[in-house]
């Protein structure tokens, strides 16, 4: 994740997710949410991942997201289970499939707006473009 002052993802060149803090939280920050998903990932990982990035004091003045109602841009993004251990081409056998994956980005913001988070996303499985300000910059790893 990344604490950003504005992030967006356009699909096609028409902008499909969109978060601009300014007036919300503090010095206009928001969250963006790069999520992958691997084999061993469930609903309940979603949950508990959403309710650690919701709750997680990384905002100005150490507040959390909810502390402020930091809006949140949440993008999958199945490359970040990328092994690039051997070789120059990445395998991706760590990533979960679409059939799998999908259900669970969708069940990540979903349990970000029961907790009352304002939640905008990118489009599964599509080219994306992800335009973002990097707020610091903070981008920190949440793992299960």
């Amino acid at each position: 994740m990344q604490r950003v002052s504005s992030a967006s993802v356009t699909v096609d060149g028409e902008v499909v997710g969109a978060i601009d803090p300014d007036g919300q939280g503090p010095a206009g920050q928001g969250l963006l949410a790069l999520v992958g998903v691997t084999h061993d990932d469930d609903a309940a990982t979603a949950e508990r991942l959403a309710e650690k990035l919701w709750r997680l004091r990384i905002l100005d003045d150490e507040k959390s997201a909810s502390d402020v109602g930091a809006p949140i841009l949440v993008v999958s993004q199945f490359t970040l289970y990328a092994n690039t251990v051997k070789g120059r081409r990445p395998s991706w056998n760590a990533a979960a499939p679409r059939s799998v994956a999908e259900p669970l980005v969708a069940a990540f913001a979903d349990a970000l707006r029961s907790l009352g988070a304002h939640v905008e996303t990118g489009v599964f499985g599509a080219h994306m473009a992800v335009a973002l300000v990097n707020d610091g910059p903070v981008t920190l790893m949440l793992e299960s």
